[in-house]
Formats: structure tokens, sequence, C-alpha cells
């Protein structure tokens, strides 16, 4: 097929929602940055109709409660809460993961995915914006990951960590020093993190998406660079984001047993 053909076929839309098969029944999670319509919302959808129990943290309290609510009548109430948490601070990091075990008794699985994108050339990018996306993004999951090897070790009978990073920790793109500093840095603890944790039985993996559109991005990045994105998508669209929770649910089950420091792309971005 020639480049002209090929720009201009039309390739198919998202494939049907694969249906579950209980891959996590009974177990426990703490989701962060779980609200709205996006990775973490996607996720704590699959969790719960894997069997799980989850536990959302979200530093939008409005936007969380709506969540929480909407979840809780779809799956019932004891399957789902909720408290406010912003990752970049120690104390209420400390409250979510406080309310996970006071609720269930346990905590067997943590899905990192609180983030903080934003675009800005480095020559014109200022402190506060490195400071907001770094300390979110690789600050926050740092904080987040710290508290869960730390409960995990005292239960000493395993767990699991998921970390949300991006291939843009593996790839230069113009006007994203800060995303892509704080990504790849989400790939290096989770590395380093696996080493430490691998001594109680605990996994900690990563995935890396490319492109996952959902409403909230549009806030952060720009419609040229969103197309731009699109573009270099094998199959012409962006992921669903059900379709990175799915690749979630599979690191945070059995199936992925003798996975551990791994980050899994998540991605069909052209070479």
């Amino acid at each position: 097929m020639s480049s002209v053909e090929e720009s201009t076929a039309v390739r198919p839309g998202p494939p049907p929602r694969p249906p579950a098969h209980d891959l996590l029944s009974g177990r426990t999670a703490v989701i962060t940055a779980a609200a709205g319509a996006g990775i973490g919302a996607a996720t704590a959808r699959r969790f719960l109709e894997e069997g799980a129990r989850v536990v959302l943290g979200d530093r939008h309290a409005r936007r969380l409660r709506v969540a929480v609510a909407a979840l809780s009548e779809e799956f019932g109430g004891r399957q789902v809460a909720g408290l406010p948490c912003d990752v970049t601070d120690e104390e209420q990091v400390a409250a979510l993961f406080e309310l996970a075990e006071e609720r269930h008794g346990a905590l067997d699985v943590v899905v990192n995915n609180a983030g903080l994108g934003g675009t800005a050339e480095l020559t014109a990018m200022t402190d506060e914006q490195w400071d907001a996306v770094v300390g979110t993004t690789l600050g926050g999951t740092f904080r987040c990951t710290r508290a869960a090897l730390r409960r995990m070790r005292a239960r000493g009978s395993g767990g699991v960590v998921v970390n949300n990073a991006s291939v843009a920790g593996w790839r230069a793109q113009h006007g994203q020093a800060h995303y892509a500093a704080a990504k790849a840095g989400v790939m290096a603890l989770t590395r380093c993190a696996a080493v430490e944790a691998a001594a109680y039985g605990v996994r900690v993996n990563a995935v890396a998406p490319s492109l996952a559109l959902h409403p909230h991005l549009s806030k952060v990045t720009t419609p040229e660079l969103l197309e731009e994105l699109v573009r270099r998508e094998a199959f012409g669209r962006a992921a669903e984001p059900w379709e990175v929770a799915n690749v979630i649910v599979f690191l945070a089950s059995g199936y992925s047993s003798y996975m551990t420091g791994e980050t899994v792309s998540v991605s069909s971005q052209r070479a």
C-alpha cells in the first residue's frame, strides 16, 4: 500500500470491551486520580468489574464524590470508597491508605495514576511549571509507592504496585521536557522499587501509554500536539482509557506473577 493509500485508508474504531473474568476478586486496591474520565477512572471501573474493592483518591473533591456515588450505585457501596487526596501532600496520602486498611483490613494493589502535564519550551519554562509537573508526577508516585511498600512489607503477604508512566519517558517530544523527565523518573523509580520490594513478595511495574484521549487532556495539551500524536498512531486513533486499564488489570493480576520492574508500552505509535 502506498503512503497516499495508507493515509486515506479507513481504519476501524476501538474493539468491543472484553468481558470480565474475575481476575481481581477479593482484592483491595487504592487508585489515585481516579475521578473524571481518564485512565484512573477507567481503571477503577475495570477493577470493580474484575471483582476488586476500590478506594479512590483525587484532588478534585466534587468530581470524586460524583464518581464514588455513580460507581457505588452500580457496584454496591461496600465495594467503593473515596477520599480527596493531593499526592504532593504526605498527610493526605497517609489518610487515603489508612482508609483502605480501616475499611477492608488489607491493601493488595496500588495504582499510581496521578500526574500533571503541560506544554512549554524549555527556555520559556518557569521553575513553577517544572516543579508542578515533576512534583506531582514523579514526587506523587514516589510518595504513594513508599506508603504502599511500607504497608505491604509489614503485612508480609505480598502485593502489587502499578505506576502510570508514558512513552514520553523514552522519546523526545517538543515542549515536554518537564513531563518527559518526570515519566522517565517514574520508570527508574519502578525499577529500583521492584528490586527493593522483591524480597517481600511485592511486585512493582508500570504502564507507558502513548495517547489515551479523554476530555481533561485537552486542558493541558494543545490541539496541534494532540493532532500530531494521533497521526503517529498506527491505528489512526488514540487509545480508549479502558484499553490502558486492561493492561493495568493484567499487571495487577496473577497472570503477571513473574513480572517486576517492567514498564509495558501501551502504544501503537510508529517506530
